[in-house]
């Protein structure tokens, strides 16, 4: 079987090849062509590497690109940094062992629960794993089943969360698509990460259409906007931090503006 990394390597490498124009890489258009993108002999060409070797890596054959092809692609494919890091993670040889749900250390969570706004921590999967009594009056991380728990699920399944966020919801919604992109190809395969895709996946349309995208964006802080039932419109900041016991660990804070 083709290895998950390496499919999800080559998806990437179509996804970003399909969203260029030879006008954007200085090169002539030349006859009518059939699809939107450049061709895989003009991605070849551009990163100087053999076409017959590019179309394995987007077949997603189980090779190893070096370092310098790696960033090639990236320059041919005028990647973002994001983009660049994220093909550059999908090349390396990850750790195969499989995906176990993380445990808070005590201390961080003492931390979280004395902070006095919102305030929860997730792990790589995006599952909540600890959250202060801030947090629970805004998002009732506690009135879920555990299997629930998770930013991505509740942003794109539960009717409630997409209610709170109105207008607003599907800017928020698209960004943390692609923010988890770079979280869950590390991770393709995997059990938990293909439960929960299938989750994703069945319950909502629009992550379908914007996973299908394979955008891949870095986690940023900026302001949110809810409403809340009994509390009414709610305008946050929030930002994330990770935590130095445990680098999968990711503290995330709302502050009201």
């Amino acid at each position: 079987m083709a290895d998950p990394r390496r499919v999800e390597f080559g998806d990437f490498l179509r996804s970003r090849r399909e969203k260029l124009s030879p006008k954007n890489v200085g090169l002539p258009a030349g006859q009518r062509r059939r699809t939107a993108g450049l061709r895989r002999e003009e991605v070849a060409q551009l990163a100087g590497i053999g076409v017959d070797w590019y179309i394995r890596l987007e077949q997603g054959r189980t090779v190893s690109p070096s370092v310098t092809t790696v960033d090639a692609l990236a320059r041919a494919l005028r990647l973002s940094k994001t983009e660049h890091a994220h093909l550059k993670d999908l090349a390396r040889d990850g750790d195969r062992r499989p995906f176990v749900r993380e445990v808070v250390p005590p201390a961080i969570r003492r931390l979280v629960e004395s902070l006095p706004h919102p305030a929860y921590i997730t792990g790589r999967r995006w599952d909540v794993l600890a959250w202060n009594e801030a947090a629970e009056e805004i998002f009732a991380f506690g009135r879920l089943p555990e299997e629930d728990r998770n930013t991505l699920l509740l942003m794109m399944t539960n009717k409630k969360t997409r209610k709170s966020y109105g207008a607003g919801w599907a800017d928020v919604a698209k960004r943390m698509v692609a923010m988890f992109r770079a979280s869950h190809d590390v991770w393709a395969g995997d059990p938990a990460f293909a439960e929960l895709l299938t989750r994703l996946r069945a319950g909502s349309p629009e992550f379908v259409k914007w996973w299908g995208a394979h955008e891949v964006h870095g986690t940023l802080s900026g302001r949110k906007t809810m409403t809340h039932p009994t509390k009414g419109v709610l305008h946050f900041e929030h930002a994330s931090f990770q935590a130095n016991d445990d680098p999968a660990l990711k503290l995330v804070i709302y502050t009201p503006v």
